[in-house]
């Protein structure tokens, strides 16, 4: 095979950065980037180039697979490479650094769950270790291969192979799907039937089913639907002990459930290989508005009453007025509100209607002709991308694009994200962005505005979803870009946690969050869990160091 060959069925992944190698800013995205990387390092950065495969010098692999594995293993270096890092800030800077710690000596590409049991098998009794995969979109440090020192070797399990709809069951709206699936694949195979499994977190092409029940996903839906759990009916697991199967069922009060243990276990108990969904039929009917209000307190009381409404919006992101001007959807006076609701079954004026009337009660502002026209018959079915809401979505699904342009400029720009009830909200949303921006100006050495918008709502608390850029270096070093980071990381993680939030909503904890997840979560608790992973993982090859430390490990 040559140095950029692959076992992948799929488009070629940017191995270096977010999305495929034929996707690229346009001229005009680009200048819009370097013209903020610009005014925060107060001059033209140096601007590091791209990287190239050739820039790499791996390391041969550490063990050889046996023969009757050797088809769907891949050394390559471009496979290698692609299932080095996730795609966090860490990850991009790493890679333009040319600085793999270590990659994983085999990228293996299974045909079947067979195949998936062949190789835990053999890696149980060579000690090698093995990281599901997904899509390879994590943005926590979920799938890099830092294991420790204790392994043989370590290999990247991708289950892309696996991405079909293998059964269909329309009477109780449900699906069995393989979990290498990603978001696009399993959209187009349901979508014949008139149905969809309809989450879409902003990762949706990159990606899989598996993924997203293995790191708690969280979708598009502000409400009640909010994270992939909700979706999930069963799950079929491959365990080194053996094969967990759950029964298909709408709820069951049987003991703790095996499918709540697997969703969130981020690869450390099994790979999951294929689960039942609950879908839905296709929505019908949408509708929209934009809210503006004079204040945050305004918009986060009025946000509020709607989350305790009982009429569960689609859509309910809200925008401090920093985050409003970033995303160009305000001019930073006021905070917006991206207001949604959408049917399968029923037109939503009555809906909206009331929603309206929630939002005027707290002084919000809206457009009643263009609320109008999202309620005309002629456009129900429209996806409703105008003004604000068109404005915000395009700044979302474009981000990462522009965020690996800002790694090579040495801006550092990241986000975290957390949950907390409503009676703690206005404690941490002021707590946050004062001792964030502490932290970052003492790190960085510079003034910085920390935004917040939020991503989900339920009846006792907001998921708040902070923003932050700041300057790492102007010289090129980006080394220093990386090492500032980890200090904003850490510092993120305990102020969140210490305010009562959680240290992730919907971005798993994988190993960037360690810190913060131990300061929430009992010792005993982890305990408990080490002890199911003992159970189901003997030997210790899944993912370790995730959720709890790698075999051996004091």
């Amino acid at each position: 095979m040559s140095d950029e060959a692959t076992l992948s069925r799929r488009s070629k992944l940017r191995f270096y950065g977010w999305g495929y190698v034929d996707e690229a800013l346009s001229a005009e995205e680009a200048d819009r980037v370097r013209g903020s990387a610009q005014r925060l390092a107060r001059g033209a950065p140096v601007e590091v180039p791209v990287p190239q495969i050739n820039d790499f010098e791996l390391p041969p692999p550490r063990v050889a697979v046996p023969a009757a594995l050797a088809p769907m293993m891949s050394a390559t270096p471009y496979d290698r490479l692609v299932h080095s890092l996730g795609k966090s800030f860490a990850d991009i800077v790493r890679m333009f650094l040319r600085a793999i710690p270590r990659p994983p000596d085999w990228v293996a590409f299974p045909k079947s769950e067979d195949d998936v049991a062949a190789i835990l098998e053999w890696a149980s009794g060579a000690n090698v270790a093995v990281i599901p995969f997904g899509g390879g979109s994590s943005v926590c440090g979920g799938v890099e291969p830092a294991v420790g020192d204790g392994y043989a070797a370590v290999v990247s399990l991708d289950l892309q192979y696996l991405w079909k709809v293998l059964e269909i069951d329309r009477i109780s709206r449900a699906a069995r799907i393989q979990a290498g699936a990603l978001g696009p694949e399993l959209e187009g195979q349901l979508k014949p039937h008139g149905l969809t499994l309809r989450h879409f977190p902003q990762s949706l092409q990159l990606s899989t089913l598996g993924g997203w029940i293995a790191t708690r996903s969280g979708g598009h839906y502000a409400s009640l639907y909010t994270h992939i759990d909700d979706f999930v009916e069963s799950t079929r697991t491959v365990t080194p002990s053996g094969i967990l199967e759950t029964r298909r069922l709408p709820g069951s009060g049987a003991g703790p459930s095996p499918d709540r243990m697997m969703i969130g276990s981020e690869g450390i108990l099994g790979v999951i290989t294929e689960a039942w969904m609950r879908l839905q039929d296709r929505p019908r009917y949408q509708a929209s508005a934009s809210i503006s209000f004079p204040t945050m307190a305004n918009a986060v009381a009025a946000v509020r009453a709607l989350s305790q409404s009982g009429l569960f919006p689609t859509n309910c992101r809200l925008l401090d007025p920093a985050e409003a001007r970033n995303n160009h959807v305000g001019d930073g006076s006021r905070a917006i509100l991206v207001l949604g609701f959408e049917s399968a079954d029923h037109p939503l004026d009555a809906w909206m209607r009331r929603a309206l009337e929630l939002v005027a009660d707290h002084r919000g502002a809206y457009d009643t002709d263009a609320v109008a026209r999202s309620l005309a018959p002629d456009n129900r079915t429209a996806e409703h991308r105008q003004g604000a809401a068109g404005q915000w979505r395009n700044a979302f699904i474009r981000m990462p694009y522009y965020r690996d342009l800002l790694v090579a400029l040495g801006i550092i720009t990241d986000t975290f994200e957390t949950a907390i009830t409503w009676d703690r909200f206005e404690t941490l949303y002021e707590g946050v962005r004062e001792r964030t921006q502490g932290a970052i100006r003492e790190i960085c050495g510079d003034d910085v505005t920390v935004s917040c918008r939020f991503t989900h709502i339920y009846p006792d608390g907001p998921a708040p979803y902070f923003s932050y850029s700041a300057l790492g270096t102007s010289t090129g070093d980006l080394s220093t870009s990386l090492a500032k980071w980890r200090q904003i990381k850490a510092a993120t993680n305990e102020i969140v946690v210490a305010l009562g939030g959680t240290v992730t909503h919907h971005h798993a904890v994988g190993r960037d969050h360690r810190s913060g997840y131990e300061l929430q979560s009992s010792p005993l608790f982890r305990h408990a869990l080490a002890a199911a992973k003992a159970a189901l993982d003997p030997a210790g090859i899944l993912n370790p160091g995730v959720l709890i430390d790698p075999r051996g490990a004091s």
